[in-house]
């Protein structure tokens, strides 16, 4: 059974109408206009020091580098189309779901895009906790 999607700017919100609402996330967007993708940003400083080993305030370092990453296209929060979490540590990342909320909507507001998290051996810096990528859809303003 088709739902029919909701609109906020230029993302239409994907959700068939017999499945229970996503906590967090979003099933699906349907969007148009340029695409930004956003490599990995792990939870170090723009100086690529690690300011701690606490896993919600690496988040928090990551999705403001997105952030920073995104501004440079002109793009903010809201453009975030799709984001790829890789966590070290499954019970780690799920232990801290309250304060890794209260992070992420201080930097990404109450945005919601299509996420997948994965739980992996390592990454490449052996002080990340976490790393996220993100793909921005910036509207077409014919």
């Amino acid at each position: 059974m088709k739902a029919e999607g909701h609109y906020a700017g230029s993302f239409e919100f994907l959700h068939p109408a017999d499945w229970a609402a996503p906590k967090g996330y979003t099933n699906g967007i349907a969007a148009a206009g340029r695409i930004v993708f956003v490599g990995g940003q792990i939870g170090w400083n723009a100086s690529q020091q690690f300011e701690s080993d606490d896993f919600v305030v690496q988040a928090r370092q990551a999705l403001a580098n997105i952030v920073s990453v995104l501004a440079e296209a002109g793009a903010g929060p809201e453009h975030v189309a799709r984001m790829t979490w890789y966590v070290v540590d499954k019970r780690e990342y799920l232990s801290c779901g309250k304060a890794l909320g209260a992070a992420y909507r201080e930097i990404m507001g109450r945005h919601y895009p299509v996420m997948t998290a994965v739980e992996v051996v390592s990454l490449m810096e052996d002080a990340a906790r976490v790393e996220i990528e993100a793909t921005a859809v910036i509207p077409d303003l014919r």
